[in-house]
């Protein structure tokens, strides 16, 4: 059987089939466009790396502000996952005897999921939104402009040492998370819950691995080069004044979360 005929233009369908079918062409190029704008600052911010001048000053202030300023709700964040998470795993490991296997637990989902990805979002909340609304402001004050024309390359300058940042201290604090969230287990399980110190630090040491902590970390590094490519990004093509700030700022951490996960299930699948 052939398929049937497009119905003609003056047929009552014509007019939702062509909105429809433009509707969906305009989804897919304005897709197509962000995915490049993602791809262009991320290729100019790695290539600036390779040619001078090197602005150690610059790096170090947004590893600073990455990383060390994110450092308590970072910490206030992974001791009471730690805590709720021995919690929850001890109503299910007393159900048949083995609240021993409660730290082995706690330890080894902040080491591969929890300390990574919770990590990141907090970070994204708190560093990744203040890049996109620091180079947005730049952007609509016509300041990233003025830098152009000073001859000083606008992505090298302004997004190499956030990317560069986020790639090494995402990983840096999710290290912490893990460690005050195993601390936050320990506290809840062995002085509130009344499990057993030695087999509760022993089966962390027996079960978390190398390869679980490095999986981790590399897992924190990837969401620190997305939390950053997507700030920038937002940043960089702000348009409308003070009110296109506000939007690229919540594009920008809706965005990069968003991301986040996504990211989260392929590497996971990729690592196993």
């Amino acid at each position: 059987m052939q398929p049937a005929p497009p119905p003609p233009a003056g047929h009552p369908l014509a007019r939702p089939l062509i909105q429809g079918v433009e509707r969906v062409g305009r989804t897919t190029r304005a897709s197509v466009e962000e995915l490049g704008r993602h791809g262009r600052i991320l290729g100019l911010g790695c290539g600036a790396l390779l040619h001078p001048p090197v602005r150690v000053r610059h790096w170090f202030k947004q590893m600073e502000f990455v990383g060390f300023q994110s450092l308590s709700i970072v910490m206030i964040t992974g001791v009471f996952t730690g805590a709720v998470f021995a919690l929850q795993s001890n109503v299910a490991f007393s159900m048949f005897g083995a609240q021993g296997l409660v730290g082995s637990t706690v330890g080894l989902a902040l080491s591969r999921e929890l300390g990574p990805v919770l990590t990141a979002l907090m970070v994204t909340g708190r560093a990744g939104s203040a890049m996109a609304a620091e180079i947005g402001t730049m952007r609509v004050t016509e300041q990233i402009d003025a830098l152009e024309a000073m001859g000083v390359e606008p992505v090298g300058y302004l997004v190499t040492p956030r990317l560069l940042a986020s790639v090494l201290m995402v990983p840096a604090l999710a290290m912490v998370f893990n460690l005050v969230g195993i601390l936050g287990a320990w506290f809840v399980g062995v002085s509130v819950l009344g499990i057993s110190e030695g087999p509760f630090v022993a089966r962390i040491d027996w079960y978390v691995d190398p390869d679980d902590i490095t999986g981790g970390l590399t897992k924190a590094a990837a969401f620190g080069l997305i939390m950053a490519v997507v700030g920038c990004t937002r940043g960089f093509y702000t348009e409308g004044g003070a009110e296109g700030v506000g939007r690229s700022t919540t594009r920008a951490v809706v965005d990069a979360s968003v991301a986040i996960l996504i990211a989260d299930y392929f590497l996971t699948s990729a690592m196993l």
